[in-house]
């Protein structure tokens, strides 16, 4: 009988004895841990200085004429790596553009309608017809160095990155608050503390989504940038987009699959470390008085924020550095303000003259050239410009309306639910990235088998890369509606028609509005690929304004390349003056929060 209370008094006392040491395992753990993440934020420092330093060897050293590209899967980290180096300073370069791009244009208003016209024909003016003039002079800058071929590369995936996301920060900043912009003038903040404390996190959820497909949208040109004709000369770069056109005009299947394998394993790998915890940090970037209760979680963010080493770089650097610039700006605007009588100097306006003059001298001269370029052109040629115009515009009509149809009720669903983001979200960046010009050549030959012909082929690319600018868009759109409005429609039970009538389009038609536009020039861009494809030796064309591009690429007739981007830009611009632009008042004037 005296057995079984001894029993509960041993076990107790071993149980007794045991949380002590429980709580110091896990306290050790605790303490063990951050050193493990400091370890390993300083492994990838070291990872990162070892690529900086092959990549200078490369672009430093002599440039390689004659590449020839190794079809061993052996050979794919290598060239992955220097296509992420370019993808990564084109995005770079996009993002500084963008800002200083979309600032100046949304609070210049003498400028602002110069600004937003020329966006609107550099977004449509294709990456091939950027070529000639990037390739040329980056070579003549750099001759004795692989350093100017790169530097062209990176600037042409710069070229079909960059105007979505100038377009995205300046319909945010266009559409910020009232009631946050009349609290940054009462409270006197400087330009560069409003920047950083009102409009760029307003505009963050945008910029992040669009920073996405602009990626991609680097991907599918990526194949482009790196390997091409011009004339009689040939320039190619080790990398994966050159991998990747190499095995897909060679027909040669197995090596398509690995380098998108490898492909693919990159987007996932950038959606888990970068887009993840991007998008989870510019959740508390959202304008609404009511926290939603369903969050984005990021497991590497909550992991970071554990590190002493991001701690201690935050606390000694950051902060005391960004308190610092935030009181010397204020400061500055204080006197400022106080002595500004509202004139400029005569200096600053001689200056400004001066510059003024010499601009319109050279934009002159440069037109008087091309229109002596434009002389060598038929009135033949000229009609044939025009016919492919039509025929390329019917293509894009065609391709918006498809793309439509299933991105802004998919777009919803996901910025609603972020258990089908977690899932959906990686899936579109990865469908968004991998290049359809990699897919083309099995879904041409399934076409061609069909019976559809090379015009069907050529609307099916077209919408492949470019319904991902309307997807993104929407998705971001969906995030930003305030969990307010989410909760009025839920208390008074709206029904479906009803919630998407006063609620959800109203409140993605800004970003939806950015994405049509962008998609819209995105389908003049990618029309110089989907209407001429090169297939085993064999060009496949259908009759079109991008066929006539990339024709006249590969032959260096840059008098019908010129007059044709002239078109291509005419067009675009007069849609965007009779459709866009009213439509983006709209947007200012009637679906603003506020």
């Amino acid at each position: 009988m005296n057995l079984l209370p001894g029993s509960f008094s041993s076990l107790r006392a071993r149980g007794e004895m045991g949380i002590p040491q429980t709580l110091a395992r896990s306290q050790a753990v605790r303490r063990s841990w951050p050193f493990i993440l400091d370890l390993i934020v300083a492994g990838i420092g070291l990872a990162i200085f070892y690529g900086v330093v092959q990549i200078a060897r490369l672009w430093l050293g002599q440039p390689q004429p004659d590449v020839v590209l190794s079809m061993s899967p052996r050979a794919l980290p290598r060239y992955a790596l220097y296509s992420i180096v370019r993808m990564g300073a084109a995005y770079l370069l996009s993002l500084f553009f963008a800002i200083g791009y979309g600032y100046m244009a949304a609070y210049n208003k003498r400028l602002e309608a110069l600004m937003i016209s020329a966006l609107d024909i550099l977004q449509s003016i294709p990456v091939l017809s950027f070529l000639p003039g990037v390739m040329l002079a980056m070579v003549a800058l750099f001759p004795s160095r692989q350093l100017g071929l790169e530097l062209g590369a990176v600037v042409l995936i710069f070229t079909g990155q960059v105007w979505n996301m100038a377009f995205s920060f300046y319909s945010s900043l266009k559409s910020l608050p009232r009631e946050l912009v009349e609290a940054s003038t009462i409270y006197r903040f400087s330009r560069w503390q409003r920047l950083f404390q009102l409009e760029l996190p307003y505009a963050a959820i945008g910029l992040i989504w669009n920073s996405m497909v602009s990626v991609a949208g680097g991907w599918f040109f990526l194949m482009a940038c790196e390997m091409f004709v011009l004339g009689s000369r040939d320039f190619r770069l080790p990398g994966l987009g050159s991998y990747l056109q190499t095995a897909a005009s060679d027909g040669n299947t197995p090596a398509i699959l690995w380098g998108l394998a490898v492909m693919i394993f990159i987007i996932v790998a950038t959606d888990q470390l970068l887009w993840r915890p991007i998008i989870v940090w510019s959740d508390r970037f959202k304008f609404e008085q009511v926290e939603g209760t369903r969050h984005v979680r990021s497991p590497l963010l909550h992991i970071l924020q554990q590190s002493n080493v991001a701690k201690r770089l935050s606390s000694v650097t950051l902060t005391p550095l960004t308190e610092r610039l935030y009181k010397h700006a204020a400061v500055k605007h204080s006197t400022h303000t106080n002595s500004d009588d509202g004139s400029l100097p005569a200096s600053s306006r001689w200056v400004r003259s001066v510059v003024l003059v010499v601009v319109l001298l050279v934009i002159g001269y440069a037109a008087v050239q091309a229109l002596h370029l434009l002389q060598t052109i038929s009135g033949g040629e000229f009609l044939r410009i025009l016919g492919g115009a039509g025929a390329t515009f019917l293509r894009v009509i065609v391709s918006l309306l498809l793309a439509t149809l299933w991105t802004v009720p998919a777009g919803v669903a996901i910025g609603f639910h972020p258990r089908l983001a977690r899932i959906a979200q990686p899936l579109a960046q990865i469908a968004a990235s991998v290049p359809a010009t990699a897919l083309f050549p099995v879904l041409l030959l399934l076409l061609l088998k069909s019976g559809a012909g090379m015009n069907t082929g050529a609307i099916l690319l077209m919408l492949l890369g470019t319904q991902w600018y309307i997807l993104f868009n929407v998705i971001a759109g969906a995030m930003a509606i305030p969990n307010d409005l989410k909760e009025v429609a839920r208390l008074f039970h709206f029904g479906t028609l009803q919630r998407w009538k006063t609620i959800i389009l109203p409140g993605i038609f800004p970003y939806l509005l950015t994405g049509l536009i962008t998609a819209s020039g995105g389908a003049w861009n990618a029309s110089i690929i989907a209407e001429y494809f090169r297939l085993k030796g064999t060009t496949m064309t259908t009759f079109g304004l991008g066929s006539q591009i990339s024709a006249a690429t590969d032959s260096g007739r840059f008098a019908v390349l010129l007059l044709a981007t002239i078109v291509m830009a005419m067009m675009v611009v007069t849609i965007n003056r009779l459709v866009w632009r009213p439509l983006f008042r709209l947007a200012e004037s009637k679906y603003k929060i506020g």
